[in-house]
């Protein structure tokens, strides 16, 4: 670089790298956004146009039949109902597991801490497996209850390193220190002190524990038999396969016109099973920068 005037001038090459970096990230940025903007244009297209492949960018024909068959099936409702239900259940129950665990983990007089970090990561290696898995579950009574979609995952390995991380470097032992001389108690002293200084990290957690549990379908597909308990992920999956096996005795028009419209829904249940998941984001977007750069500063 060159300095002219008071004003440092790029260099050639320089320029030419930020060029190509540019070019790299607007590739990026297309990649990623033209599934969402085809989606979208495909739930709003009619069903013949999705099904002759006529949607390329923008929607054509514009129909809103793809949504009008999803709300007006009640199973999509009480999907929705259930997994709103888990999400802010199974959230509560995991970011209080993950600070509870994670906090002791953080403070250096904590006896044996190396011992649980170890035993903690050892999971993240090995797996019992589904079988096993199944097994516990039926063993503790959760079998077809909310309690098999609450409980087996509430905690998880990286969500507890994140978190520990953020609260060794965040929380001083200073202050640790003088809360103890005060009189505070540990448990207090995470209440009153920590808790109110996490914001950050415990946004990043919720996010991450909602999302996960929001679009999770397969523990519901395992663990639950009664379709009053169904979430929406698995409500949609059944929708789908209703929506094709229902054709099956009927004539040939028919049967093409069931089809395009089982099209036409599988994009209209993906914009809307990703609806409150956008609508979370923006609000917990500046707690999740910061929280994921303060807990990975150390580990």
């Amino acid at each position: 670089m060159s300095s002219k005037n008071g004003t440092i001038k790029e260099s050639y090459n320089d320029r030419v790298f930020l060029t190509l970096i540019y070019i790299f990230l607007s590739v990026l940025m297309i990649v990623i956004l033209y599934p969402l903007v085809y989606i979208v244009s495909a739930s709003i297209s009619s069903p013949e146009a999705v099904t002759s492949g006529q949607v390329w960018l923008w929607p054509v024909d514009f129909s809103l039949e793809g949504y009008i068959e999803v709300f007006n099936n009640s199973d999509v409702i009480r999907g929705f109902r259930n997994s709103i239900l888990y999400t802010i259940g199974y959230t509560l129950i995991a970011v209080f597991l993950t600070v509870i665990f994670a906090y002791p983990l953080s403070r250096k007089n904590f006896y044996g801490k190396t011992f649980f970090m170890i035993f903690i990561i050892l999971t993240m290696l090995f797996y019992g497996g589904l079988i096993p898995e199944y097994l516990v579950v039926q063993q503790l009574g959760m079998l077809d209850t909310p309690w098999a979609i609450l409980i087996p995952k509430a905690m998880a390995v990286w969500q507890i390193i994140i978190a520990r991380t953020f609260f060794y470097t965040s929380i001083p032992e200073e202050l640790v220190e003088a809360s103890e001389m005060d009189g505070c108690s540990s448990i207090e002293f995470l209440w009153h002190v920590v808790i109110p200084l996490s914001k950050p990290i415990i946004a990043v957690l919720a996010l991450m524990y909602a999302v996960f549990q929001w679009n999770s379908y397969f523990d519901a597909m395992i663990f639950l038999r009664t379709e009053d308990l169904f979430p929406l992920q698995l409500e949609l999956r059944e929708i789908l396969i209703t929506q094709t096996e229902s054709g099956a005795n009927m004539d040939i028009a028919e049967q093409q016109k069931r089809q395009q419209l089982a099209n036409l829904m599988q994009y209209s249940l993906i914009v809307v099973s990703s609806i409150p998941v956008l609508i979370i984001y923006p609000f917990a977007q500046k707690y999740f920068v910061k929280g994921m750069l303060l807990g990975s500063v150390k580990g």
